[in-house]
């Protein structure tokens, strides 16, 4: 079958795609199951695939409980004293490991603010009573607080600094009221002295300590989607990387915009604004105004008369876009005849056109992909009736899979390409690049690119065309036909889009040296659905693993 098709595979083997290779190991994120793919080997190997978990709002203490349980255990301190010191290295326990490598145990704890040693025996040797540092009032023992470092203050001193930093925000890490103390005070006193006084305040400083597992985690983030579903997303090691939500919304985790590779974050965002801000005002400007001959700038004809004037005092022909003199008639410009075609080669390109025209090529074509990825996207339900259509007519074949698998197959691939433009704009133009490639290397790279580009997109069409087919209406004979026609475009198609990511990434991208514009990796069963927490954990007491945040 592999005649019929326009393709090759640039910078490989024959032996890079077997034939005999399944199709699809995973299409778990298809079948509307738990994201978990089929495996015949080690369960152990399902586990370590996971890049991400979802932390619900019932699972984000046992997931907080994880970290702090790791800490406890390395350094034996209670868990307000884990706490403070894991917020603040960022919730992050390798980072932590490597402070105490470096500083030791003592010089770690002074900087994160943990005072381990209870000086409470200073105010307990007190006698009669106290007078606050603060307020100078006299108090009771009974009335006063000391905390870790040693310091004490009446209660109401405490507690009225207590509520002030939790209103103001400061509920993660509230430091002593002496001067120039570094120590984080106990949560536990905190929490009980204010929730005297204030129990809803109590309870938003109990909400801050636990969401910072969240806020000043690095590895762990919310779901961006609207309207806000409540969950978190953790990931486990790579943070470049694009996750999918059990509310069904996909991202990248790195930016939480939607998920854009083969795009980097910072050109996926400029496209975007570049889209809502520009693509429509373009189009108008190259369908309605031309650019001065001079100066370059757009102009747009106010009257029938097709002399017109630019700003910078340049006249010029609107139908030719040539510079003219002033004078003329209704009819004609003195000395000025444009209506013979003529073959201009050496003609200067105007630069503002060009960019014009440029952005609405490539914006048209994303465009274009992205509208047909919707309309395939909406093609499931149509391709299930013709799979039930074909299953109960009397025919030798029952197993439809391929079709299935196929649609999926097209949904990925279609994705690659459509982002392959934003990326091509950006990647060859000058507005990222200028001055790092030389108009050679550009030529030859953009060529390079567009050849892949070109042959995927070829073939993504060939996919589309015959997955569009009515196959419950046909012979067995030739659904074989279409069915082996699906599974060796599927097969060419995920190899086309990993070639295209490594063109991408080391042709491209790694020669420029430049770390703001990695990409997240190809991942050929697409943008992975992340367990729940509890599931994974599960998963992994089942295996005794110890799972990492």
């Amino acid at each position: 079958m592999a005649d019929d098709y326009e393709y090759y595979f640039p910078c490989s083997s024959s032996s890079d795609l077997d034939p005999d290779d399944e199709l699809i190991a995973d299409d778990g994120d298809d079948d509307g199951d738990d994201g978990y793919a089929e495996s015949d080997g080690d369960p152990s190997e399902l586990i370590d695939r996971f890049v991400a978990s979802v932390i619900t709002e019932d699972t984000l203490l046992l997931a907080q409980k994880e970290d702090l349980g790791k800490v406890m255990d390395l350094f034996a301190l209670s868990e307000q004293h884990a706490r403070t010191l894991l917020i603040y290295y960022r919730w992050d326990v390798e980072r932590v490991l490597e402070i105490f490598e470096k500083k030791g145990r003592d010089m770690m704890f002074l900087d994160a603010g943990v005072m381990i040693e209870n000086k409470g025996a200073i105010l307990a040797s007190s006698s009669g009573e106290i007078t606050c540092g603060i307020c100078f009032d006299d108090v009771s023992r009974d009335a006063a607080t000391v905390m870790d470092c040693g310091h004490y203050f009446c209660d109401d001193c405490w507690t009225e600094h207590f509520i002030v930093r939790i209103k103001e925000g400061q509920s993660r890490r509230i430091k002593c009221m002496a001067s120039n103390c570094n120590a984080i005070c106990d949560e536990f006193i905190v929490r009980s002295l204010v929730s005297k006084r204030n129990p809803d305040i109590a309870d938003k400083f109990d909400r801050c300590l636990l969401e910072s597992y969240i806020d000043d985690n690095k590895r762990v983030k919310w779901c961006p989607s609207t309207p806000h579903c409540g969950n978190a997303i953790c990931v486990k090691d790579d943070l470049l990387c694009e996750v999918e939500c059990t509310c069904g919304h996909q991202f990248c985790f790195s930016c939480l915009l939607e998920a854009h590779s083969p795009c980097s974050c910072l050109i996926w965002d400029l496209w975007s604004k570049k889209c809502n801000t520009e693509s429509e005002n373009i189009k108008w400007i190259v369908t309605n105004t031309k650019p001065c001959p001079k100066c370059l700038k757009s102009v747009d004809k106010n009257g029938g008369c097709n002399l017109v004037v630019c700003v910078c005092g340049q006249a010029f022909c609107w139908l030719c876009g040539g510079a003219t003199g002033r004078e003329h008639t209704w009819t004609s410009i003195t000395g000025h005849s444009c209506n013979r075609y003529k073959n201009d080669n050496t003609k200067k390109k105007e630069h503002t056109k060009k960019n014009h025209y440029r952005f609405v090529h490539y914006h048209d074509r994303y465009k274009a992909h992205t509208d047909s990825l919707n309309q395939e996207s909406k093609q499931r339900n149509t391709l299930l009736e013709k799979i039930s259509m074909s299953e109960n007519k009397e025919s030798e074949i029952k197993d439809y899979s391929w079709a299935l698998n196929g649609m999926s197959r097209l949904f990925r691939s279609r994705r690659v390409l459509t982002y392959t433009y934003p990326f091509a704009y950006y990647m060859f133009g000058d507005e990222l690049f200028q001055g790092e490639l030389s108009n050679k290397e550009r030529e030859m790279k953009k060529n390079l690119f567009e050849d892949q580009q070109q042959q995927l997109e070829g073939n993504v069409e060939r996919l589309s065309m015959n997955l569009e087919k009515d196959f419950q209406f046909l012979t067995d004979a030739k659904i074989d036909e279409i069915k082996m026609n699906v599974l060796d475009l599927s097969r060419i198609v995920d190899f086309l889009c990993l070639q295209m990511y490594k063109c991408i990434e080391h042709d491209l991208l790694e020669p420029l040296g430049n770390a703001t514009h990695q990409i997240a990796p190809y991942k050929s069963n697409g943008v992975e659905r992340a367990p729940e927490l509890s599931i994974y954990l599960d998963h992994c007491a089942e295996q005794g693993k110890h799972v990492s945040s």
